[in-house]
């Protein structure tokens, strides 16, 4: 399945999963349980993509001794009926809420595009109370540092098409269908609102090593500027190169899984 398509896909068996902070499991999906786990990844979706999105990759660590659940934003799949959160800080302070009882395994963090962006906003959030974060994994996002004046949110629904169009390729015609783009469309202008407003405040430096990987010929991140990410952590930062664009993960996603488990479960140097 494409890279846009599985961002929506309903077809991934997926389990809710209940914490203090989240009675009801609105939150978090499990698609793969592991037995024992040493450290738990939370994943967080691209622009317009649901917890589905991040099937393949918990698939690629279901051997591992790494426990992957991914989130659900409100708006979309069987949250469809919630409303949109349109700021990134929002946002982040809703997951961050949701994820209390979840600290029974070290925590880390990945994100793609403006998953990634999120997933730095909630790492904050756990540091700044004192808990730590093993490790914040970024695809596909240029550093929370360096911005762009981009607008596609302010365009009409053939602009948001062609952007996803742009990015996605083929797979994202889907939405060339009426019924699909109803259906699609406010969920990509709202995710493109609150990543386009997003500026990120304050000091920003983790107490966490940094994994970045991304995509050679990625319009949306420049070498360069997914390299600054090292200005946001007082620990190591790894920045991977893979060939492709702003979705390169789909075509990297055993091997990216491979480097994210082997630096949650190394032993410590």
């Amino acid at each position: 399945m494409g890279a846009f398509m599985a961002a929506f896909s309903g077809e991934a068996v997926e389990v809710r999963e209940r914490a203090p902070g989240d009675p009801d499991g609105v939150w978090f999906r499990r698609f793969h349980p592991v037995g024992r786990g040493r450290v738990r990844v939370v994943c967080f979706p691209h622009a317009g993509a649901s917890a589905t999105a991040y099937f393949a990759f918990s698939a690629a660590l279901a051997d591992a001794e790494v426990d992957v659940v991914a989130v659900q934003y409100p708006g979309r799949q069987d949250r469809r009926r919630e409303a949109f959160v349109e700021d990134i800080s929002a946002l982040a302070d809703r997951v961050h809420e949701a994820l209390d009882g979840w600290t029974d395994l070290p925590l880390a963090l990945f994100g793609h595009s403006m998953g990634a962006t999120v997933a730095f906003e909630v790492a904050r959030r756990v540091e700044r109370t004192g808990a730590p974060v093993r490790g914040l994994f970024v695809s596909g996002r240029r550093a929370p540092s360096r911005t762009r004046p981009e607008r596609v949110h302010l365009g009409d629904d053939a602009s948001v098409i062609a952007e996803v169009e742009r990015l996605s390729g083929a797979d994202a015609r889907v939405l060339r269908d009426p019924e699909m783009a109803e259906l699609l469309l406010p969920v990509l202008r709202s995710d493109y609102r609150a990543i386009e407003r997003y500026r990120c405040a304050g000091p920003a430096r983790l107490g966490c090593p940094i994994s970045v990987f991304t995509g050679d010929a990625d319009p949306l991140t420049s070498v360069d500027e997914a390299d600054a990410w090292r200005g946001h952590t007082s620990e190591r930062t790894d920045v991977d190169v893979f060939p492709g664009g702003h979705f390169f993960l789909n075509d990297h996603v055993d091997r990216i899984a491979g480097l994210v488990r082997d630096r949650l479960t190394a032993p410590p140097a």
